[in-house]
């Protein structure tokens, strides 16, 4: 090397020019591009830079890489942590590692595609609410039918709380007919025939609540004939005066029997039995875009960093924890005060290393977040490819992002570089 020197130089030669062409002359042209106006012509000095750090849309996207780069290394970390440890106590813990490192074989684009359709907010379609309202309506009531409404020469109206209500007061004397219309015939077809009810003795009213409508076939309206289906479950109170005075609800053949108190009443058919079902949360709206899109890197990444941290794991001294054990401690303390001051070396790396990632984060945003929350979900990468390609592109903006950009990646690399340093001295 001292004695030819040139020789070592003409065998980097190659490297130097790929990596000159690749990374190099990339820094320094967007450090000088940054000085220049949209379209180049002009030298604007730090005007762009100006630009950025007033720009609402990038302030936004500055925060949200603060939000990535403080959440989405530690939740990493500490998952590929815990599974790291417990899949080592198990037998099947090398084909648990598989597949939690299995998504790292997936790219960017395509996870994103994949959680974009998981996160979709129509229950029959995305994955999330349709486990989500699956546990919601576990425990929680749903309305019996909620596309029911009356027609509009049906003895009901509708009153403004979206209750349906009888244009007159009812006697014991004659049976009500309450007629529905607006259910799809497919979603009554297991209910029962309705039946015409009896008059009821001692004073009672009673009714019909069901679907006046025969699929293919002519019905007379509000009257139960061909056939017509019953609407179980549905709750008829009895109002007087604004005041509820008696209540019941439907049987399987769509009859009800209120007491003698509902006479000269108004029949009510109150509006949760007509409420629409919950429809799970909004995964991909202004509240929650960000953490959902983090919750897909996490599912990417915890596998390289339990990967990681599991080599780590191999190569700490077992004599160590056995000792401790020895000593008296439980498995907790071991964990705390043995197996991560050891590993703390191998946590850093991954931390460090997650965190250079995520600063340049773009696929996952721009493929997961919708066009209307876009804007809430932003971030540095993607807000320099909007600035520098967008619908109005200005390439001397975007060359200042991506130069801020660098400012924040640079210190992060230096520091595990240093860390790799220290490591290998030892």
């Amino acid at each position: 090397m001292r004695r030819r020197p040139w020789i070592a130089g003409l065998f980097l030669l190659p490297a130097l020019l790929i990596l000159g062409a690749l990374v190099v002359y990339p820094i320094v042209y967007s450090l000088y591009r940054s000085l220049l106006n949209a379209d180049g012509s002009g030298f604007v000095g730090l005007g762009n830079f100006e630009e950025v750090f007033t720009d609402e849309g990038t302030l936004i996207a500055f925060r949200n890489n603060l939000v990535w780069v403080v959440v989405a290394p530690a939740v990493c970390t500490a998952l590929g942590l815990i599974f790291a440890v417990l899949t080592e106590r198990v037998r099947w813990g090398t084909a648990f590692k598989l597949l939690v490192f299995m998504p790292m074989a997936i790219s960017m684009l395509a996870s994103g595609i994949i959680f974009r359709l998981v996160y979709e907010q129509d229950p029959e379609r995305g994955m999330a609410n349709a486990m989500w309202t699956t546990v919601h309506d576990t425990f929680a009531d749903t309305a019996p039918w909620p596309d029911a409404r009356p027609r509009t020469d049906a003895p009901l109206t509708v009153t403004e709380g979206g209750a349906y209500l009888t244009r007159e007061t009812v006697d014991a004397a004659s049976p009500v007919s309450l007629p529905l219309v607006g259910i799809p015939p497919k979603e009554a077809a297991g209910e029962a025939l309705a039946k015409k009810p009896a008059k009821a003795a001692g004073g009672k009213v009673t009714g019909t609540v069901w679907l006046d409508f025969v699929k293919g076939g002519r019905s007379e309206h509000n009257v139960i004939d061909q056939q017509e289906k019953a609407l179980s479950g549905i709750t008829v109170e009895a109002v007087k005066d604004g005041r509820k005075v008696a209540e019941a609800t439907t049987a399987d053949d769509g009859t009800f029997t209120l007491p003698a108190a509902a006479d000269g009443a108004r029949l009510r058919l109150p509006a949760a039995n007509f409420a629409q079902p919950y429809n799970g949360i909004d995964w991909l709206g202004p509240a929650l875009v960000t953490p959902a899109i983090i919750g897909s890197y996490v599912w990417m990444w915890a596998g390289f960093a339990m990967v990681l941290i599991a080599a780590g794991l191999a190569g700490v001294p077992r004599e160590l924890l056995e000792q401790a054990r020895v000593d008296g401690c439980n498995e907790w303390k071991v964990f705390r005060k043995v197996t991560v001051p050891l590993l703390a070396p191998v946590l850093g790396v991954v931390t460090v290393t997650l965190m250079i990632n995520v600063l340049k984060i773009f696929d996952l945003v721009y493929v997961i977040s919708p066009g209307a929350t876009q804007r809430e979900a932003n971030v540095l990468a993607l807000q320099l490819y909007l600035k520098s390609f967008g619908g109005s592109p200005d390439q001397g903006v975007g060359s200042a992002i991506a130069v801020i950009l660098l400012l924040l990646v640079v210190p992060v690399m230096i520091l595990n570089i240093r860390r790799l340093r220290r490591e290998s001295r030892r």
